[in-house]
């Protein structure tokens, strides 16, 4: 039976996480922020790093980031330009860390042969690809309120989500994102006919704390992770984010260093290094239902 505590979540919040997420969602932006964590860069130093962009994919993932008020550009002569984060996206890369261990820890992996070792070995993704499937899986319409219910509750009945989740929508609506999170490994049905969440369903709870803390935080306040000075106020708003499939990660040349764990609480500004984010092939992962929450 569905327990009767309302979750403390409350409109705003949700509002937070779908304006996060639809900044994040479109596909390079988590990787273009990432490569900015470090210090700002120029055009023509951006753009090798992310070499399988083709051209005129850059410059609107740039303008999408200014405009959301995480990156800032800065104009020191017409043909010096460059591009940085703004404190406020400074404070975003340890919500990014917190995204990335969780898909590391609970996304599916295939097994690859070992160079090293000749063994097979969990084949390893980079931090950015485990964000972008990690947002893939939880950006679609209506998943976050019914995420964060079930977080809340701990089981609730279709009707206690639709009315709480789905406000407006009827019974029957409910099941189809239902459907979806229980084929992402995300939720279960019990014997009884509710629904609560898996594991991983409920180690997403500090990642949703993490983005409702970031969203909740005004633009100008104080606050030790920030960088930098005070960044322009988001200006992206609009209705819930669906993120479209996405395409498996390119793959990039090799370098020879390694990418560092991620911890499970990350750091205050972590700053990922170009061979963090590109530092080994990347194979298309079929989308599977085997080993955890699917890619």
């Amino acid at each position: 039976m569905a327990t009767t505590a309302q979750p403390s979540t409350t409109p705003n919040d949700l509002s937070g996480v779908t304006k996060t997420l639809d900044l994040l969602a479109p596909r390079w932006s988590v990787w273009v922020l990432m490569t900015l964590s470090a210090q700002p860069l120029r055009y023509a130093e951006i753009k090798p790093r992310l070499p399988w962009l083709a051209d005129g994919q850059l410059h609107p993932r740039l303008r999408h980031l200014t405009g959301a008020g995480v990156v800032e550009r800065t104009e020191y002569a017409p043909r010096h330009v460059t591009y940085g984060l703004t404190g406020r996206g400074a404070e975003l890369m340890p919500v990014l860390a917190q995204i990335a261990a969780w898909g590391d820890t609970y996304l599916e992996k295939q097994f690859v042969t070992s160079k090293a070792t000749g063994e097979p070995e969990p084949e390893r993704i980079p931090p950015a690809q485990n964000i972008d499937d990690t947002i893939t899986l939880i950006a679609p319409r209506h998943a976050t309120p019914i995420l964060v219910a079930l977080i809340a509750r701990g089981r609730a009945s279709a009707k206690t989500l639709a009315t709480e989740a789905m406000p407006g929508y009827g019974l029957n609506a409910v099941y189809k994102p239902l459907d979806r999170l229980v084929t992402d490994g995300l939720v279960t049905a019990t014997d009884s006919g509710d629904f609560q969440l898996s594991a991983s369903g409920q180690a997403l709870a500090p990642v949703f704390e993490a983005v409702i803390a970031w969203a909740a935080r005004p633009p100008g306040e104080a606050d030790p992770l920030r960088r930098r000075g005070s960044a322009p106020p988001q200006t992206r708003s609009g209705p819930w984010a669906t993120t479209p499939a996405r395409l498996p990660a390119p793959a990039a040349p090799a370098a020879p260093s390694a990418r560092p764990a991620l911890a499970t609480t990350p750091p205050a500004s972590p700053a990922w290094k170009p061979g963090d984010l590109f530092s080994h092939q990347i194979p298309a992962r079929p989308i599977t239902l085997a080993g955890g929450p699917r890619r």
